[in-house]
């Protein structure tokens, strides 16, 4: 592993993200590949997803099967896809390893693969680097991002889903399996856009709403030109603050861009709100990054 420096620290500071090639090993890239293809082969598609569309009051069940697929996938590991790739009765329109958007939330707890890469002897070193007491995990996905159809993230910050108080306890990881790049969708970034706080919450809704989570605030108008895209290669990590505005574009070329990612909270004098729409368990408490 590259040793981090002082300096780099520093950067990670001023930007609010810090990019660190040859991280983890091209073995390691593909032990956790090979491992998702395990997860995939015998994924099985949600019921909510295989229901036909027909009456609104169906629809709407549809639309509460899935938030409530989302909302209790924290301590599960659980499959989302992409747009326009099941028919009405839940069957594949192609072929399920290329459907798959990403499988959250909770591979660094129930997966031994994804397991031993969060909590790598490397990665927990860096927590100490980085001056985390108490690092938590709060959550994990496996990214696909498929070829011709891995859709867009638009800008935004992490801290408007996972929120804390005080903000600035979040810390994504994010780690490249296989190159990325501007042509596959590789994540951009606005330097330094994490010190004015957030603009946007995702909330869980109150019982009773057609939704399961809403939106308080709103995200402003990001100029495009401040952004400067970040491509990194198989192995390397990006750090991302959780006030950080980031995007990614779809992927109009032939090849996916997967990447892992999960992230920490430092727990020490931190409280995690309420409202997130990931909570921890009896099940599934947060594990500490340090072992």
């Amino acid at each position: 592993m590259a040793f981090v420096t002082q300096h780099q620290i520093q950067k990670f500071h001023k930007d609010g993200f810090l990019v660190l090639e040859c991280f983890f090993t091209a073995e390691e890239c593909d032990s956790m590949r090979n491992q998702i293809q395990r997860i995939v082969a015998e994924m099985e598609v949600p019921p909510h997803c295989r229901t036909e569309f027909s009456t609104k009051e169906e629809e709407q069940l549809q639309a509460q099967g899935s938030s409530d697929y989302f909302l209790t996938s924290g301590d599960k590991i659980r499959f989302f896809f992409e747009k326009g790739v099941l028919d009405e009765r839940g069957n594949f329109l192609i072929p399920k390893e290329k459907s798959v958007s990403k499988i959250g939330h909770a591979l660094h707890a129930y997966d031994p693969v994804f397991k031993q890469i969060t909590h790598s002897s490397k990665v927990q070193e860096l927590g100490r680097k980085l001056g985390l007491e108490r690092p938590v995990v709060v959550q994990s996905m496996y990214i696909f991002k498929q070829p011709g159809i891995g859709g867009e993230v638009t800008p935004h910050q992490d801290a408007t889903f996972l929120h804390t108080e005080p903000l600035g306890r979040i810390l994504g990881f994010w780690i490249a399996l296989e190159d990325a790049t501007r042509e596959n969708g590789c994540l951009w970034f606005i330097p330094g856009s994490h010190t004015s706080g957030i603009t946007r919450r995702m909330v869980r809704a109150a019982s009773g709403s057609s939704t399961c989570v809403e939106f308080v605030g709103s995200e402003p108008a990001y100029d495009d030109s401040q952004f400067i895209p970040l491509p990194i290669s198989k192995g390397g990590l990006i750090l991302i603050h959780g006030e950080v505005v980031h995007k990614s574009e779809l992927n109009s070329s032939e090849s996916s861009r997967h990447a892992f990612t999960f992230h920490v909270m430092e727990a020490k004098d931190t409280s995690w709100s309420k409202e997130n729409w990931l909570q921890p368990t009896p099940e599934l408490p947060f594990p500490s990054l340090y072992t």
